[in-house]
């Protein structure tokens, strides 16, 4: 599926990581599918109110999860720098998709980084 929110498929995610080369290319292209994944998610099922919405974020949380152990096999990690730009950009899909009252925090809330 594609993403037809126009806002949302002409941003980039995790700008603020790339060309970091602390952060391995291959890792943030992983984490932007995690984040274009969850907006497909939230296009397909249309999450009727913000319990809803944390239910899809939640998951994608704990893909990222998953995603730190390869941070830490490449030398690397989903430290504060990555942690402010990946809760920013879960913000920017919930507001994207009209979830003006979505708090950045509970977002992420299942992050273990």
């Amino acid at each position: 599926m594609t993403i037809t929110n126009e806002q949302v498929a002409e941003y980039t995610f995790l700008k603020a990581l790339r060309g970091d080369g602390y952060y391995p290319l291959r890792l943030i292209e992983k984490g932007a599918v995690i984040l274009q994944d969850l907006c497909v998610r939230i296009e397909r099922d249309r999450p009727a109110d913000l319990p809803a919405l944390y239910a899809l974020t939640e998951e994608a949380t704990e893909r990222f999860n998953a995603l730190q152990e390869e941070f830490w096999a490449a030398d690397s990690e989903i430290e504060t720098v990555a942690r402010d730009e990946i809760a920013t950009d879960f913000y920017f899909v919930a507001q994207a998709y009209g979830f003006p009252s979505a708090d950045m925090e509970d977002l992420v809330e299942a992050r273990d980084w």
